[in-house]
Formats: structure tokens, C-alpha cells, sequence
């Protein structure tokens, strides 16, 4: 292998330029092939789409051998790589990645449904070859990522609590990264994911959820890697703005029960890292931009490190005040008014009179609340006595407690509800009403389909 790290050769592999493969059979026979999509996997690896390439795959089961020619778009370098097949994964996370860029891809040529992925082919890099040198140098068009991404971690590092994170890392991405649409999703225990915040939309999409597997960001929540799109295709779109052209042409009569998702209406590029701790996901940043290719695996790095440090500080723990949480008294009340407040126990959704407001642990958290008041007339909790309340339902590893917590503070927020949350101090909140609040916990038979 030559002084050209394989590193250095990733911005060849983004996709825009189709690239070059060769293999033989077991008597010489070459066959050139035009193949969509080299991978990057580490320092020593790449993978290969495995398409629809019938010699090449009966030459690759004969060989294990097979070199492919790389063509960066930027700098007008070749390189071609000396490749030993490994083995080819038919599921998994780097399955998963690469499958969404494909799709990707085959959605900007026009090819959705013929362009199908049906494996990943995993080589080891035995020799680059530089074929023609760089014509010219890339152009740094935006600030260096790597200060960019301390000048993010500097404003995390100053944060107080999990509501100061969420703010600090949406307003680093987009002041420090310039990246002007993001959201940050926390992760249910069964996998579903809620928008906690966002910027560069028109609606926050505080409560929007996506469920396992849904999109680049439910994909990227269930495998716990990066999975970024250049071209967006059909299949990595969201529900919410599918659901709005049904009901637009007439075909849907009501609005479904939920959160818009609040992201663009024509993406190109999106990226959705996942957020980790102890090799758990807690949630997911996700990016996106009218631009095609706009993200490139220097983003998808930048973003990976802010992520991993926002899920250390998440996991953090936390300490409550030490006064005592069990103040009663009655819930204030400071308009007249009376409002019904309706739980679904099949998904602790809740409602207001018939208007949904929130569901999973967060909606499970306000009805404990809104029921210890009107038993013991506390307004005052504690997120000690929460972790410890098995009635919840929480995770052993709470650590998304706080986050629930933010939601549905934001969530009461944004809906304008006659409800909300009030921080008292370190681990302490209060429960506070603009009006009189009847609960009525619905059974199962009557529960709306969310």
C-alpha cells in the first residue's frame, strides 16, 4: 500500500461519480463493471454494493479477488484499489448505511425499485495505486470542523442541566457547524423517538415522533450507527408530509393523532447520528438540507463526536435538592375554566378535552403527577421520587428521565396548555394550572388509534 492513506480517499466515495470494478474469473477473464457505491468502513476496508453484478459475483466466489477505480469529483484524483474479498453481510448496521445510500442514489438517477441491495461486500484494502495525481486542491469553503465542533462542545461544557443541553447543541449546530435545519430526538424504550427540540422550522415539532426503523433517523436509532443520504429517495421520506398531500387531495378526512414531523418539505441530504452511552442509543441529531450532497463524512464525523459527548454529559448524574418534594397544597389555579384531562393506559397517552397533547413515559409522568395532586393535593416533585416509582415503568438505566422531562415541559409549552412545569430547583419542579382540571382515565376499547 502506498503513502496514500484510505482515509484520505473517503471524499472519492460519496457517490457523485460512478466508480470503475474489475474482477476475473478462474482463468483470467476479466469483466469491467460500473458499481454505485464504494464504502468506506476503517482504515483497512471498503465495501462494495453487491447489486445485481452476475459475473462479477461468480468471479468474485471464484477469486475472492478484484480491484475498483476511484474518481474524486473535487480534486480529479484516480486511485484504484487492490481488494481481497472477506465476507458479505446480508443485515446489520453497515447493511443498513449502505442500503439507505443506494436508495438514495437510485432515487436521484431515476432507478428506485431497480437499484436493490442485496448484500454488502466486505474487502480488505491490499494496495492503492495512485493512477493520475490531484488537478487541483479542495477548496475549504466553511470554517474547520474540528474548531468548529470544540466552539459546540465549549457551550455544552457551560450547561447546567439536560434542558440547557438541548439547547446549547441545536444552537451549535447551526451557529457553529451552519447547518441551518436540525432536530434532537430522545429515544422510548421500545425503540419509538420524540422531537425534544429543532431550529430552522417553522413549527418546533415538540412531541413529533418516529417510530423503529422509520426513516434515516429510525434506522440510524436501531442500528446505533450514522446513516446520511445525499440523494433522498422515496422510501427515507416521512409520514408527515405524505399524510399532508392525502388529506390535501382527500384521500385522509381527519388529522391523525400526534405531532407533525417538522422537517422540510423537498429535503436532498440528510444525516441522523445516533446519540450513545455505554453503547446504548439515548437518542438521535438529525440533519438535513435542500442542498444535494451536502454532507460528506467530514459532517458525519463532526456530528458522531458532538453527539458522543452530549450522550456522556446526559448520563451524567444528577442531585436533588435536599428539601423535601411532598408539599401539599392545592393545584393553583389561575383562570376560571374547566378542562378534562383523558389517559389511554394502552400507550399513557393523553389528552386534553378531545386534543392530543403526549404519549409513552412523558404522558405516564404527567398522569402520575395530575393524580398524586388530586389524591394528596401535592404540587411540588421530585425527579428522585420519579426514578424510583416502578409504577412508570422506567428503564433500570433512567438517564432519559430528564429528557422526558423536557419534553413534556416543552410539549405543555407549544400546545399552549393549560398546564405547565416548573423548575424549583436542582432535580425539583412544580406542577401549575390556568384552570380546573378533571381527570378521566379512558379504557382501552375507547382509545384513539395513535
Amino acid at each position: 500500500m502506498n503513502g496514500c492513506g484510505l482515509r484520505a480517499l473517503r471524499g472519492a466515495m460519496e457517490g457523485i461519480a460512478a466508480s470503475i470494478l474489475c474482477t476475473c474469473d478462474a482463468e483470467g477473464q476479466p469483466n469491467v463493471s460500473m458499481i454505485s457505491q464504494v464504502h468506506w468502513v476503517d482504515d483497512r476496508h471498503v465495501a462494495l454494493s453487491w447489486q445485481f453484478f452476475n459475473k462479477t459475483r461468480a468471479n468474485l466466489l471464484a477469486t475472492g479477488k478484484a480491484c475498483v477505480e476511484l474518481f474524486d469529483p473535487v480534486t480529479h484524483a484516480r486511485h484504484r484499489l487492490h481488494l481481497d474479498h472477506v465476507e458479505t453481510r446480508t443485515e446489520g448496521p453497515l447493511f443498513e448505511m449502505m442500503k439507505a445510500r443506494l436508495a438514495g442514489i437510485a432515487s436521484h438517477h431515476g432507478l428506485e425499485g431497480v437499484f436493490r441491495l442485496l448484500g454488502a461486500d466486505i474487502f480488505r484494502v491490499v494496495g492503492i495505486e495512485q493512477l493520475t495525481p490531484a488537478a487541483r486542491l479542495a477548496v475549504q469553503d466553511r470554517p474547520p470542523l474540528l474548531s468548529a465542533v470544540r466552539s459546540c462542545i465549549d457551550d455544552l461544557a457551560r450547561c447546567r442541566d439536560f434542558d440547557e443541553l438541548a439547547d446549547a447543541v441545536l444552537d451549535g449546530v447551526v451557529r457553529h457547524l451552519h447547518i441551518p435545519h436540525v432536530i434532537l430526538l430522545m429515544a422510548e424504550g421500545d425503540g419509538r423517538l420524540f422531537a425534544i427540540g429543532s431550529r430552522g422550522y417553522a413549527a418546533s415539532g415538540v412531541g413529533a415522533e418516529i417510530l423503529p426503523g422509520e426513516g434515516v433517523i429510525g434506522v440510524a436509532a436501531r442500528e446505533g450507527v450514522p446513516i446520511r443520504i445525499g440523494h433522498l429517495s422515496a422510501d427515507y421520506r416521512y409520514g408527515a408530509a405524505l399524510g399532508a398531500a392525502a388529506r390535501q387531495a382527500g384521500l385522509l378526512a381527519v388529522e391523525p393523532c400526534g405531532v407533525p414531523f417538522p422537517g422540510l418539505g423537498d429535503p436532498h441530504s440528510q444525516v441522523a447520528v445516533p446519540i450513545l452511552s455505554a453503547g446504548r442509543v439515548l437518542g438521535v441529531l438529525f440533519c438535513e438540507s435542500p442542498e444535494i450532497m451536502r454532507f460528506d463524512h467530514e459532517d458525519e464525523d463532526a456530528l458522531m463526536l458532538l453527539a458522543g459527548y452530549l450522550g456522556a454529559l446526559a448520563t451524567l448524574p444528577g442531585e436533588d435538592d435536599p428539601r423535601s418534594a411532598g408539599t401539599p397544597g392545592h393545584l393553583p389555579v389561575e383562570r376560571a375554566g374547566l378542562v378534562h384531562v383523558r389517559h389511554f393506559p394502552r400507550d399513557d397517552s393523553v389528552f386534553l378535552e378531545n386534543d392530543y397533547l403526549i404519549k409513552g413515559v412523558a404522558g405516564a409522568i404527567l398522569w402520575r403527577l395530575l393524580r398524586q395532586n388530586a389524591e394528596t393535593g401535592r404540587t411540588e416533585f421530585s425527579t428522585r421520587e420519579l426514578r424510583l416509582d416502578r409504577t412508570l415503568k422506567l428503564p433500570d438505566h433512567a438517564e432519559n428521565l430528564d429528557a422526558r422531562l423536557v419534553l413534556l415541559r416543552r410539549r405543555l409549552e407549544e400546545r399552549g396548555a393549560c398546564l405547565r412545569i416548573e423548575k424549583t430547583g436542582r432535580g425539583r419542579f412544580r406542577l401549575v394550572a390556568h384552570c380546573a382540571i378533571a381527570l378521566q382515565d379512558m379504557d382501552d376499547a375507547s382509545a384513539p388509534a395513535c
